[in-house]
């Protein structure tokens, strides 16, 4: 757990290796990833504003390094660092897109365009045909029940695509899944490729 919805944010993390998931969670305790976060990223996005909390929890999957930050050594840091400071914004806007077009994805695809489309955005993030993660994992992630998403994962262990054993999974054939992820893995990539072109 880096950081709980509703709690003071301490401190900040840039990840070197590993993911992390930015999930939305309900009162009952159900959760639902709306946000990857990779060694691309930034965990601590709402401190950039000023704010204190976030509404959001963010968890990492499997294991990975990165570096931690105080939150007061980092406030301090931004007057001075006018560069870190806008890429930190400009990573602000990304994943908030990212954040608004799964949540679309989430009420509008089933769940093995999703399952595509969440092993894909983790394969980038992580850089490796093999990913640590269990059915009640990806469940929790997908917002899906267990029994739907080992179903998903069957028909894409079929078509060749996957293969998995308890507590991983290995991406055997990447055209084929990009084939069947649904629209949203290429439209948030396509506007973080526009946005990046914009400020070269």
């Amino acid at each position: 757990m880096l950081h709980e919805a509703g709690e003071t944010i301490r401190s900040v993390y840039f990840l070197n290796d590993g993911l992390g998931s930015v999930l939305t969670v309900q009162p009952d305790g159900k959760s639902v990833e709306v946000g990857l976060i990779g060694r691309e990223g930034f965990v601590g996005v709402p401190v950039i504003f000023g704010f204190k909390t976030s509404g959001l929890r963010v968890v990492t999957q499997g294991d990975g390094t990165g570096y931690r930050l105080d939150l007061e050594a980092l406030r301090k840091a931004l007057p001075h660092c006018p560069q870190l400071e806008s890429t930190l914004q400009r990573y602000a806007m990304i994943l908030g897109m990212q954040s608004t077009q799964l949540a679309a994805c989430n009420r509008l695809h089933n769940v093995v365009e999703r399952m595509a489309r969440w092993l894909l955005m983790s394969q980038d993030r992580l850089e490796t045909k093999v990913m640590p993660l269990t059915h009640e994992f990806l469940g929790q992630m997908l917002g899906a029940r267990r029994a739907s998403v080992s179903e998903a994962a069957s028909e894409l262990k079929n078509a060749g695509m996957i293969s998995y054993t308890c507590g991983s999974v290995t991406i055997f054939n990447r055209t084929k899944l990009e084939k069947t992820a649904c629209d949203c893995y290429e439209i948030i990539n396509q506007q973080e490729s526009r946005w990046q072109a914009e400020i070269q």
